[in-house]
């Protein structure tokens, strides 16, 4: 069993690809390297070159593997099916080129959810009809990843979208076959969300195919869900704090992977606002410290 560490481009505020305020896709490169990872996320699709030599040969400089890929965009609305079957066809494609396993689902922030991120009891939910719709839009970019390119595809719930609480994803992978849709499991999203993720992932860790290590301040969360507080705002007042810091009990976490005899990567991810985050480097080697102190 091996678990290996990696990061992604959120951690240097990356949320979009043609984000003024985003870092060089080069400085991100290097100074996840620098803090001591070996692996990294694609980003938002554009960030990085879509030309595979162009990127093999920067990965290969930087001694980092590339790990998985992201497809947050608005699932939710079937006005942006365009939208989310680009991201999703451009993402498989920039993956497979590169050898990378992970292709992973979120469905992007939707105002109808945004005052409710937290707040469980209060979300709107979709109609039937709606649901259905949705799920299958999801269940399709699932089956191309899994079998037109042979990725593993993983749903990650997230803060304000229509998969944010815990029995909005449980629903979701009761309908969808696990043969092409596994979980990417984010610990802060699901403490964010009010849920427990050690429980969480005792209950469904053989469907777990890949994680996200975010950790959660415990303060500023309570004061963001009572302010409704918008996810990109929180973000920006420090929600995602460094791992350790936070209310995610980490040795647990690492005690239910190494029982499961969990086999590949754990990426951390700490979600911030690139113009207001001093020092992303310094985060990112911190968080790598805390990990290897407590046996990752």
């Amino acid at each position: 069993m091996t678990i290996q560490i990696g990061n992604a481009p959120c951690s240097w505020g990356v949320e979009f690809a043609n984000d003024p305020r985003n870092p060089a896709w080069q400085t991100v490169l290097s100074q996840c390297a620098e803090a001591g990872y070996t692996g990294i996320e694609l980003g938002p699709v554009g960030f990085m070159p879509e030309d595979p030599a162009v990127l093999a040969e920067a990965l290969d400089q930087n001694g980092l593997e590339l790990i998985g890929g992201v497809v947050f965009r608005a699932f939710h609305d079937p006005a942006q099916w365009d939208d989310v079957m680009d991201g999703a066809v451009r993402t498989c494609k920039a993956l497979s080129a590169h050898g990378a396993k992970h292709l992973v689902l979120i469905d992007s922030i939707s105002p109808r959810r945004a005052p409710t991120a937290g707040r469980a009891d209060e979300a709107e939910q979709m109609d039937k009809a709606e649901w259905t719709a949705y799920r299958d839009r999801i269940a399709t970019v699932a089956k191309m990843g899994a079998e037109d390119y042979g990725l593993t595809v993983g749903m990650h719930a997230h803060a304000a979208g229509f998969i944010d609480f815990e029995p909005e994803l449980e629903r979701l992978l009761d309908e969808v076959d696990e043969k092409i849709l596994k979980i990417c499991f984010d610990t802060g999203h699901h403490s964010y969300a009010g849920f427990d993720p050690v429980a969480f992932m005792k209950r469904h860790i053989d469907r777990i195919s890949y994680m996200h290590f975010k950790d959660i301040d415990p303060e500023i969360k309570a004061r963001v869900i009572a302010n409704r507080t918008g996810f990109y705002d929180a973000c920006g007042q420090g929600i995602f704090c460094n791992l350790g810091d936070g209310d995610v009990d980490f040795p647990a976490v690492r005690q239910v992977l190494l029982d499961a005899g969990f086999d590949g990567w754990c990426t951390v991810e700490q979600d911030c606002d690139p113009t207001l985050d001093p020092d992303p480097v310094g985060d990112a080697r911190a968080n790598r410290a805390y990990l290897q102190s407590i046996g990752f």
